[in-house]
């Protein structure tokens, strides 16, 4: 932008005004576009602990595990209870999943397991980087459940 010689002066300081406005804009869209802050990345380690279920089968966390509906259970990639598996799951909610019990969880910027505590029961490992599935029904002790249809 070229100014004329008579209001050089006034012309630069609005050009000058002008590039420090657009170079806040883009300072600003740049930092919308780096994503979460680092704590909302980072991974951890959470170890799924199903091995007490008996008689052993299958389970997943949807969209970091393998899926336990494949029609073949002879040649499915899905984890066994039979095995302690450990995740690199970052802050957020997942669900646990098996063919007769499934639950939501999170995992805290600490990077530590937290669930509800009506699940106390059947789940274990609340703020510990271990997931404890203790039950293969929602309830376990055979009892009736609290509401009616």
């Amino acid at each position: 932008m070229m100014c004329p010689k008579s209001i050089g002066a006034k012309c630069g300081f609005n050009l000058l005004l002008l590039c420090l406005l657009l170079g806040s804009v883009l300072l600003c869209y740049a930092s919308a576009e780096a994503g979460p802050p680092a704590a909302y990345t980072t991974e951890h380690p959470i170890t799924i602990d199903a091995t007490v279920l008996d008689p052993p089968s299958w389970w997943q966390v949807p969209g970091v595990t393998p899926s336990i509906y494949n029609s073949d259970p002879e040649s499915m990639d899905a984890y066994k209870t039979t095995d302690k598996q450990t995740l690199a799951l970052r802050p957020g909610k997942y669900k646990f999943v098996s063919f007769t019990f499934d639950f939501p969880f999170s995992v805290n910027l600490e990077g530590k397991v937290e669930f509800a505590s009506s699940l106390d029961q059947c789940v274990g490992g609340r703020g510990t980087q271990t997931l404890l599935v203790r039950c293969k029904r929602t309830y376990p002790y055979g009892g009736e459940p609290d509401y009616k249809y």
